[in-house]
């Protein structure tokens, strides 16, 4: 039973149903953060501005999201998880048919802000609700399903971005939503109102909401624009950066002293939660870099299609999927611990593999990295997810999955804005090392006048590309090597995988 609401999960058709509604919902939220990213240009073309201007419609739903997120436990508290689920569904539904009527870029923008305001609390929501549905045992199967789609829709929404903004208009890539909150709203109301949570009529932390705005704010423009502004060369980036971390301090400590905060901080208290949280994090963004580079690398340098890149990338969807009732399976049998560093050892090994690229790679080769990461995937996401949620005390189930997702969607950010700069950086290195030991006579030779200075100066600048790519890999390596060392800092689970606190 429920312990929370005295409901008895639910069970056959009507489980499987209302897993899937939530599951779905997750999906169309974190699609979302990716999808708009390839149709930039076609955004900005169609409203007659700025590629740079045309860039806010990705920036203001970021920052939307990353304020609202921590605010999911408070607003479970405040008002019951299924209706705050509920109407967060709604509101992304009719934002994103905003969105996808707007005219001008100021229109956009400001839907874009309302539908990251409505799409923040549905990850969190999503997966406190899965674990009160699903009976206590299966609760790894529970999170293995929401955990794949959390996985694979950042890769899926550049290539649907993509194909739909050719084939169709942008305007399509936020119409999709419609149908999809439509099914979701529907199976919801059907399936979970007997799972409301009580709400509490708490009083309003606006001291902490306000210090949370503006450095979650500043911290995520910072992230999205510093690149292109040259990061702390720019007296911008430098205020922002400035702002964040003296506000954050005193968000800190308000946060800790306060009777009743806007964000739970207590369950960083429980070492399950804090390692667990961190190591799913830190391996996040070593996972999100490559997503990030991969289809930049094919379409900059090999001359792939930004379809074509997207195939690529998308086998790594395949093995995820297979292996998450495996991964779910053993995690009641397997101590939690040793599944996670397995899993994470093994996108290392992969990222290893990635290391030996060449400017003459092959599709297939390409795509096998992809398709044998997803083996992995399952066992790192849904193992941390286990030991962090499972670590805390049943009423705090909401915020500690706010808090989870909040910093995994910065880690992220930070792995977008890190692994582009450090990538232009080494490209640079490498074009300079290269420049020292080529022998242009054989080129110029062959090719001479100008046509062969410029076939050699594009030979030089693909290679160093390359090279820069397969270091940037190496050091993703290392970043998952560490992960999977930190995860055992940990404590041991007791017996099998316990989630009924959440229940």
């Amino acid at each position: 039973m429920n312990l929370a609401t005295g409901a008895q999960p639910l069970k056959g058709a009507r489980l499987a149903l209302g897993g899937f509604a939530l599951a779905f919902a997750n999906f169309m939220v974190v699609l979302d953060i990716t999808i708009a990213n390839v149709s930039v240009p076609h955004i900005s073309g169609s409203l007659a501005v700025a590629p740079t201007q045309g860039t806010w419609a990705i920036t203001s739903y970021s920052v939307a999201e990353a304020i609202c997120v921590p605010l999911s436990g408070w607003l479970a508290a405040r008002f019951g998880a299924v209706r705050v689920f509920m109407l967060s569904v709604l509101g992304f539904g009719l934002f994103s048919l905003l969105c996808g009527l707007s005219r001008s870029l100021e229109a956009l923008i400001l839907f874009r802000v309302f539908q990251g305001f409505s799409g923040a609390p549905i990850m969190p929501m999503s997966q406190t609700l899965m674990l009160r549905i699903f009976p206590p045992e299966r609760a790894p199967m529970a999170l293995g399903l929401w955990s794949m789609t959390t996985v694979v829709a950042p890769i899926a929404g550049p290539i649907l971005g993509g194909t739909i903004s050719d084939s169709w208009s942008w305007h399509w890539i936020f119409f999709i939503n419609l149908p999809v909150v439509a099914v979701c709203a529907g199976l919801s109301w059907q399936l979970l109102r007997r799972y409301e949570t009580p709400a509490e009529r708490k009083p309003v932390d606006y001291v902490g909401l306000v210090l949370l705005v503006i450095w979650v704010g500043a911290l995520q423009i910072m992230l999205d624009k510093g690149r292109e502004v040259d990061w702390f060369a720019s007296s911008f980036i430098v205020a922002l950066a400035i702002i964040a971390a003296v506000v954050f301090v005193a968000f800190l400590i308000w946060e800790l002293t306060e009777k009743n905060p806007i964000i739970d901080l207590s369950v960083f208290r429980q070492r399950g939660f804090t390692v667990g949280v961190v190591a799913q994090s830190t391996t996040y963004a070593g996972f999100f870099s490559s997503v990030v580079l991969i289809p930049l690398f094919l379409q900059t340098n090999l001359g792939y299609t930004a379809t074509w890149s997207g195939y690529a990338t998308a086998f790594i969807g395949v093995l995820a999927v297979l292996m998450s009732p495996v991964a779910a399976g053993l995690s009641n049998r397997v101590d939690t611990r040793l599944l996670v560093s397995c899993g994470v050892l093994w996108l290392g090994l992969v990222s290893l593999l990635r290391t030996g690229w060449v400017t003459q790679i092959d599709f297939f080769t390409l795509a096998l990295p992809q398709f044998l990461q997803g083996f992995g995937m399952p066992f790192f996401f849904i193992g941390t997810t286990l030991l962090a949620l499972g670590s805390v005390r049943p009423e705090q189930t909401a915020s500690a999955a706010g808090i989870q997702n909040f910093l995994r969607t910065l880690s992220g950010a930070f792995a977008t804005s890190i692994v582009q700069t450090v990538w232009e950086t080494q490209t640079r290195i490498e074009r300079a090392e290269l420049v020292n030991v080529i022998h242009p006579d054989r080129v110029l030779s062959a090719l001479p006048g100008q046509a062969g200075r410029l076939a050699l100066d594009r030979l030089v600048e693909v290679e160093a590309v390359t090279l820069a790519t397969d270091r940037i890999f190496l050091g993703s390596a290392g970043i998952f090597l560490f992960a999977a060392m930190l995860i055992w800092l940990a404590p041991k689970p007791q017996g099998k995988a316990d989630m009924s606190a959440a229940h």
